[in-house]
């Protein structure tokens, strides 16, 4: 069956580790085209060497938070492309940042990471999604976006990531853009901070499993790509504006009006 991404041009940033590096993966074998961001240049390699056919895939290393270089890399993924029909925003975390009174400076950082990185990479390229009056902005928020489940900093950033998604997706909709965000429960991936925390904390872990998922046991970055190829493709039409838990039962909240 179709993955609907075939020969779709797609920005992924964060895409040295963690969910970033298993999603491109999913999407070239899909037949995708990539332009991989994150900061190291040596770790983006390994992720476009593993990927199939790596000749049809960029690594731009970039320091995301800094946006003169920024604007620039994603000029280069424009022209190596050929345009960007989707950008998948993988980036982001809490940085360490755990405590409940951060300083302004300390909560810039999140903000930064988490909400600003999406809007500048989405204010370079949506004016050419409104040109052809196609294209899917996906962003990977958290369940801490919908119920207080994590820091006071990160919950806070994640929420407004939400608030971006549902406020922009109206915004761009008239414009044939698909604006969407998924809200991840607690799962694994290649060096993320829950497979940090197992090797330094497995009774933590452990602890967590037991009392918030139902199933018993914790998740892995492979069982999200269904429904980010779903956002990244043309069947996602009617999801503008929309936020999709996927956390197993983790979450507790109910969404309503």
């Amino acid at each position: 069956m179709s993955t609907g991404v075939q020969d779709k041009r797609i920005l992924v940033t964060g895409a040295s580790r963690g969910l970033g590096s298993v999603c491109a993966r999913a999407l070239a074998g899909a037949g995708a085209s990539l332009a991989l961001m994150a900061r190291t240049e040596a770790d983006l390699a390994k992720v476009r060497d593993s990927c199939a056919r790596p000749e049809r895939h960029a690594c731009l290393p970039v320091d995301l938070t800094d946006f003169d270089r920024l604007g620039a890399a994603v000029d280069q993924a424009k022209s190596f492309l050929g345009g960007i029909d989707v950008v998948l925003h993988v980036a982001g975390g809490g940085l360490g940042l755990r405590e409940p009174l951060l300083s302004s400076s300390d909560f810039l950082k999140l903000f930064t990471l988490n909400v600003l990185v999406a809007t500048e990479i989405n204010r370079r390229v949506a004016p050419g999604m409104v040109e052809k009056k196609s294209g899917n902005l996906v962003h990977v928020g958290s369940i801490a976006s919908s119920e207080a489940t994590a820091s006071v900093g990160y919950n806070t950033v994640k929420s407004a990531l939400a608030a971006y998604v549902r406020s922009l997706g109206r915004e761009l909709a008239p414009s044939g853009i698909v604006v969407t965000g998924i809200l991840p429960g607690g799962f694994y991936a290649p060096g993320n901070s829950w497979m940090r925390l197992e090797s330094k904390s497995p009774e933590v872990v452990s602890r967590f499993v037991a009392e918030r998922l139902p199933r018993g046991f914790l998740g892995k970055a492979e069982e999200l790509i269904p429904l980010v190829m779903l956002l990244c493709s043309d069947a996602a039409s009617m999801m503008g504006g929309c936020l999709v838990p996927i956390d197993a039962g983790e979450g507790k909240g109910y969404v309503t009006p």
